[in-house]
């Protein structure tokens, strides 16, 4: 045990953070406490709390740091920034970083649309969601706009069209840009919507059922056969969701499950007493199950996600209340954590439970069939070692403009999307792939070797003489034998004579020292993998260079207007949406852009005309 254990008096016993620092001065842990002497005693106790991974920690920190806040909210508030700057090893960390789909509506405009976002914020606006997969996004609008046909793009661009779009064609939208409906009819398709997505699905019935009735009496036979279709419509879309008997409301109920140093937790989604979606975290048992839970509930809601009335768990960790507060101030509105003892609650945190174990076995099993893949890759390609991180690079350019290098990352079998970088070509002027290479590689694996982070293999796309500068740069950082290597040579054809089909060599794959190429059994998930790799570094590459393209050739089309500076330029695009728009627009429909001035909008329109 570190001689820091003999300087326990000097830390206060006022509420904050601590920061445990390793030899090198990295931070390893962060946590918070509300007497942080107390909390701190804890790890030095002679007689152990019973966590096995204390003396593992304790054993590998030479220094702690300790920040005082006034209240144990601060802390928590402090305690996910700093987790958030340090990424800690022994922190917990939500591989799972995606941020999840929302539905966005504004009431306040005068012909509100529906958007899907990932972000909530805190606008007026309301949010309903989340939505675990851009599909489940996909399914629900297509029957909102079967049933509440709201307009899908800007009124502005509507408005610049000779007649209604082809959704209006196909009564999915109804045409607010052309005058086609009233404010007061389209706040009734609004209302409508809230309420749908709201849950309240028997209220919409009800007021539709109503309204279809008043239309047949008074012998508005199409209006009633309209309403009829849309009431027919909901009834078949709430017959698809299960129902969940907990009380209704919004729920997150969270499902754990544990085996050796591996944790699983299940986030559900209740939404109105209807169960919408779940998401699954696989996550490190790095300490006990109480702090693990406290600190995937901070991380998951400390991002701009939807917070629900209720949130169910399986126990109470120690923070709980300072939670309930931080979360209550971050919704403006009051959110129970709740530990459930009996009743349909604890059916619910039961469940998640269950599909948290189900959640880790399907994952063991896809782990352990990636193992294998990882290991006949090693065998195949002769590696030195299982290939654990893949990375893969590509450069994309169109005739030596704009040129850019992409870097792709497999871990374990799996595609890392947060280890993706990009890099601007900045050395290398005109066509040369392999100096382009050789500039993104060198920074690359200079920021590895400085940061502790190397590939196990390196994937490049090409043959020998892209694999040649690999190997160059590598010897030139000692690197060489201590990272693997392959250069994949894209298939050719090699039969295409009249008459036949077209017939194309099997990819191949180049290593250091070999003069002839290994080829992979077609069809065998290692090629399968690899190809993914290759195409995935391709696809990253090359939408990179269209982005910076699109951007050169915008900017480019703008900045030759006189006075009109880059505060302007960002206007008039965000609202005509393309240069193509502001183009075609009068000088009237230039002059409306709030921010734009009436001289300004002149000299737009005279460079264009």
């Amino acid at each position: 045990m570190p001689e820091i254990e003999i300087d326990l008096k000097r830390f206060p016993t006022a509420s904050g953070v601590y920061l445990m620092r390793g030899e090198d001065e990295t931070v390893l842990y962060v946590g918070k406490a509300k007497n942080l002497r107390a909390r701190l005693r804890s790890y030095f106790n002679a007689a152990g709390d019973g966590r096995g991974q204390i003396p593992f920690l304790m054993n590998r920190v030479h220094r702690i740091d300790t920040m005082v806040t006034d209240t144990e909210k601060e802390a928590l508030i402090l305690e996910n920034t700093l987790i958030k700057k340090y990424r800690p090893r022994y922190n917990i960390n939500l591989r799972d970083d995606k941020t999840y789909l929302s539905i966005r509506l504004d009431p306040r405009e005068d012909f509100p649309a529906l958007q899907t976002v990932r972000r909530v914020r805190r606008d007026g606006a309301l949010y309903f969601g989340p939505y675990a997969s851009g599909s489940a996004v996909r399914e629900t609008l297509k029957e909102i706009y079967r049933i509440f046909p709201l307009r899908h793009y800007p009124m502005a661009t509507c408005r610049r069209r000779g007649r209604p779009c082809l959704f209006h064609q196909i009564g999915q939208c109804s045409a607010p840009c052309h005058g086609r409906i009233s404010r007061e009819e389209y706040r009734h398709l609004v209302d409508g919507v809230v309420a749908l997505l709201s849950g309240r699905e028997s209220e919409v019935v009800g007021i539709l059922t109503e309204r279809m009735q008043q239309a047949s009496e008074q012998m508005r036979y199409e209006e009633a056969a309209r309403l009829r279709d849309q009431i027919q419509a909901i009834s078949a879309t709430v017959e698809k969701q299960k129902v969940v008997e907990a009380g209704g409301g919004d729920q997150d109920v969270v499902g754990l499950h544990r085996e050796g140093g591996e944790v699983e937790i299940v986030l559900m989604f209740i939404r109105e007493g209807k169960l919408i979606g779940r998401r699954s975290f696989p996550l490190e048992w790095r300490l006990d199950e109480d702090e693990l839970l406290g600190a995937f509930l901070k991380q998951y809601y400390s991002r701009d996600v939807v917070i629900p009335d209720q949130i169910l768990i399986p126990f109470a960790p120690h923070d709980t209340d300072s939670l309930m507060v931080w979360l209550s101030e971050k919704r403006d509105r009051k959110v129970h954590i709740l530990a459930p003892q009996r009743g349909d609650k604890v059916r619910l945190v039961e469940m998640a439970a269950r599909n948290a174990e189900q959640s880790f076995r399907e994952r063991g099993s896809r782990r352990e069939a990636r193992r294998e893949v990882l290991e006949e890759i090693r065998q195949r390609l002769h590696l030195s070692r299982i290939p654990r991180r893949m990375e893969c690079f590509d450069i994309s350019h169109v005739q030596g403009s704009q040129t850019v290098g992409s870097m792709v990352v497999v871990i374990e079998g799996e595609p890392a999307s947060s280890e993706y970088r990009r890099f601007k070509i900045a050395t290398v002027d005109g066509n040369d792939d392999f100096a382009s290479m050789r500039e993104v590689l060198a920074r690359r694996l200079k920021r590895g070797i400085k940061e502790g982070e190397l590939p196990d293999f390196i994937l490049i796309d090409g043959g020998k003489g892209q694999l040649a500068v690999v190997v160059t740069v590598l010897a030139e950082l000692d690197l060489l034998g201590r990272i693997d290597v392959a250069g994949m040579a894209k298939s050719r054809v090699i039969s295409n004579m009249k008459g036949r089909a077209v017939e194309r060599s099997e990819e191949r794959f180049f290593l250091p020292g070999r003069k002839n190429p290994v080829v992979l059994r077609q069809g065998s998930a290692a090629l399968f993998m690899l190809e993914r790799l290759r195409d995935e570094a391709h696809r990253f590459a090359i939408s990179y260079h269209r982005n910076l393209r699109g951007k050169s050739a915008l900017s480019s089309a703008l900045e030759a207007i006189p006075g009109v500076g880059a505060a302007r330029r960002k206007l008039l695009l965000k609202y005509f949406g393309s240069v193509k728009n502001i183009r075609a627009a009068s000088r009237e429909e230039l002059a409306a852009v709030e921010g734009v001035p009436a001289r300004t909008a002149d000299a737009v329109y005279r460079y264009f005309h």
